[in-house]
């Protein structure tokens, strides 16, 4: 059975750093692209940020570009996301999903993505 994991989310300051984790089992993660997408209350579930299969290709949503860096270690079939200079508008539920996109037609668009993680929970406040 396909799993996501999402891990490393807390509370942090603003200006700080947090680095999030996504573990998946069930199946081999470079088939999949891999896509970070964040629910702040009362707000529609947005991609973050999306990298294809063996992490040729990235996406950042504007409000992200320079701030965060998403990578991935196959071998460990594991998928990060790196957040810097973090902002209070930065604090949702952050969640990782997986879909069957090639690095062409990969998308960070929610409605791509067919597997969940469970989510963390980002908070930036000081």
């Amino acid at each position: 059975q396909l799993q996501l994991v999402e891990s490393g989310g807390g509370l942090v300051q603003p200006g700080g750093s947090l680095r999030l984790s996504c573990a998946a089992s069930g199946f081999p993660l470079d088939s999949y692209a891999i896509g970070w997408f964040r629910q702040a209350p009362g707000k529609e579930r947005e991609g973050v940020s999306c990298i294809s299969g063996h992490g040729s290709r990235t996406n950042y949503a504007d409000a992200v570009k320079g701030r965060f860096a998403v990578s991935r270690d196959n071998a460990k079939n594991t998928v990060y996301l790196e957040m810097s200079s973090l902002k209070p508008e930065d604090t949702a539920v952050y969640y990782c999903a997986a879909g069957s996109l090639t690095a062409a037609a990969m998308t960070c668009k929610r409605s791509e993505y067919d597997y969940w993680g469970q989510g963390t929970q980002v908070t930036v406040s000081s």
